[in-house]
């Protein structure tokens, strides 16, 4: 569990940034390592509703096993459909894009479609090889965070998620799918990246 300690830390600041209230309802990109850790930060708010998107379905189904109220298949629906059907129109208070890689250029796009008026897009995923495209129609009245944190928050947010960790509030044991010897370092690095 150490060795989550940081993702954790940061799965934990990313969903007090945006300042969640109760009722609110969450949208989380993304169900990979960061994705899944945030989802479970994020449901320890009073949420309405916790909501996560991913192309993978295995990943969503765990994401429901670990507290996502929701869990969208974006490779078999529209993720942004879907959350308009369940938000009655209205869209998500909070999305939290956490998607890496290529797909985050899809992810962003959807991000700031599914996202009500007034609401929040909070920018997690990196690596998109490319710039995000931002669309002036659809930002108008909306937040957009950029992974955003400072170095004065760390220490409590450090200290919140070994609590979570300790009180069993956060899992990270169900995140493991591989286990490599250290001297395998690089094919382990290698698998994480072309699965993104």
């Amino acid at each position: 569990q150490a060795a989550f300690l940081p993702l954790v830390t940061g799965g934990v600041t990313w969903a007090q940034i945006p300042g969640i209230r109760p009722g609110d309802t969450v949208v989380v990109l993304g169900q990979g390592l960061v994705g899944n850790l945030v989802m479970q930060a994020a449901r320890q708010y009073l949420l309405e509703r916790l909501i996560v998107v991913d192309t993978i379905a295995a990943r969503g189904q765990l994401a429901q096993r670990l507290g996502a109220h929701v869990a969208i298949d974006a490779a078999m629906e529209d993720p942004v459909a879907r959350v308009r059907a369940l938000t009655d129109g209205r869209g998500a208070d909070l999305v939290i894009d956490c998607v890496g890689g290529k797909p985050g250029l899809t992810s962003f796009a959807q991000a700031q479609e599914m996202v009500r008026t007034d609401g929040t897009i909070h920018l997690i995923g990196l690596y998109h090889g490319a710039p995000l495209l931002l669309d002036a129609g659809k930002i108008q009245r909306k937040r957009l965070i950029g992974g955003y944190y400072t170095a004065e928050t760390r220490p409590v947010m450090l200290a919140r998620a070994i609590e979570l960790l300790q009180a069993g509030r956060i899992q990270v044991e169900p995140l493991i799918s591989h286990r490599f010897p250290f001297t395998e370092a690089k094919a382990a690095y290698d698998l994480l990246y072309d699965r993104l």
